[in-house]
């Protein structure tokens, strides 16, 4: 990018951030199926399966004209699991020839079939996971589960040995007394990085109707009893894989991972939440399998795009009152979120 077209990229963030209407958009998350083929104890978008939604090429199309006006760079296919979309690769194709970079994020069961076509159309992959395999497997209540993820990353990098596979796990009551055997796990894929979050037990996102009651959540939470050795576990893992935070493997510094332990604490009430920033807001938009608009996956739709199109949405009145009064550092939702995303206006975003 030349540094005239920096200057005036910079220029239309800063004129997001400061009056709250959208001039650049950086990444845009599309949810191309609602399903997912995996039953996650910590997810209930499985439970809606029967009532299948998806993105269709039209919903593309309509919107490759805004996603050039807003410079956007990177569009992330989260889910469900994206891969279930009949027609996932063309809409890759199309955004594609639109020189749009694509990341895809994917429980793994079917990299193995679409490996040819994930080479040929996507830039890099993010696969979910829960644990050893064993615990992996338990979790995602799949048979085999882990075992079809790393078919699927083994035959990706025989078609491409420097494709970009990154991994993204889910610390709860189920899985952290097995963090370093996780990563031994991880490294023995050689994927170019890992990443550790708390779960989400406090949103209506994923699905959810309504947030879990509290019997749900002390499923997944760990319970307080457990915060201690969760905490030591967390040191363990800093201790061990001291070479991976150093070359860069490991995604999160030693304090983002100490700031797990800090979260799970604050749903007892024993410390804040940990303080984060975000910008979700006015730097990405989600657009979900039924066409509905988000300005983060855990806050509220503004509408529909099928019925009120991108642009008018993602710029009215609604939206850009909403973002002008949230403020994302007391916002309850805000407040315990596990996902949250800043892109200073002033660093040229390189996805």
């Amino acid at each position: 990018m030349s540094g005239m077209n920096v200057f005036l990229n910079t220029t239309q963030r800063l004129r997001t951030q400061i009056g709250h209407k959208i001039h650049s958009l950086p990444i845009v998350i599309l949810m191309p199926h609602s399903a997912c083929n995996c039953r996650c104890i910590m997810c209930d978008i499985w439970k809606d399966n029967k009532n299948l939604k998806q993105l269709e090429e039209k919903d593309i199309q309509g919107l490759l004209q805004s996603l050039k006006k807003f410079n956007t760079k990177l569009v992330l296919m989260s889910g469900g699991e994206a891969l279930l979309n009949s027609n996932f690769f063309k809409l890759c194709a199309l955004l594609k020839s639109h020189g749009l970079k694509i990341s895809l994020l994917s429980t793994g069961l079917s990299l193995k079939q679409h490996a040819e076509n994930i080479v040929k159309y996507i830039d890099d992959v993010i696969v979910s996971i829960d644990g050893t395999a064993e615990v992996h497997n338990a979790i995602r209540r799949i048979p085999n589960a882990f075992a079809k993820l790393s078919e699927g990353v083994f035959a990706i990098r025989a078609l491409d040995p420097t494709f970009r596979i990154s991994s993204r796990s889910v610390i709860q009551r189920e899985n952290f007394r097995v963090w370093p055997e996780m990563i031994r796990e991880i490294k023995s894929l050689a994927l170019n990085e890992m990443s550790f979050l708390p779960a989400d037990v406090s949103s209506a996102a994923f699905n959810r109707s309504d947030p879990w009651d509290q019997e749900h959540k002390m499923q997944i939470q760990p319970d307080k009893e457990e915060l201690a050795e969760l905490k030591e576990t967390i040191e363990k893992v800093i201790r061990e894989f001291k070479a991976e935070f150093e070359n860069g493997s490991m995604a999160e510094s030693p304090d983002k991972l100490r700031a797990i332990g800090s979260y799970y604490s604050a749903l007892y009430g024993l410390n804040p939440f940990p303080q984060k920033k975000c910008n979700a807001p006015w730097v990405s938009a989600v657009i979900e399998a039924d066409g509905s608009l988000r300005p983060c996956f855990f806050l509220e739709s503004h509408g529909n795009i099928r019925e009120a199109g991108f642009e008018p949405l993602l710029n009215s009145e609604t939206a850009i009152r909403f973002r002008k009064e949230l403020n994302t550092a007391n916002h309850p939702t805000c407040e315990r979120c596990v996902c949250s995303l800043y892109l200073s206006p002033f660093r040229n975003f390189k996805p």
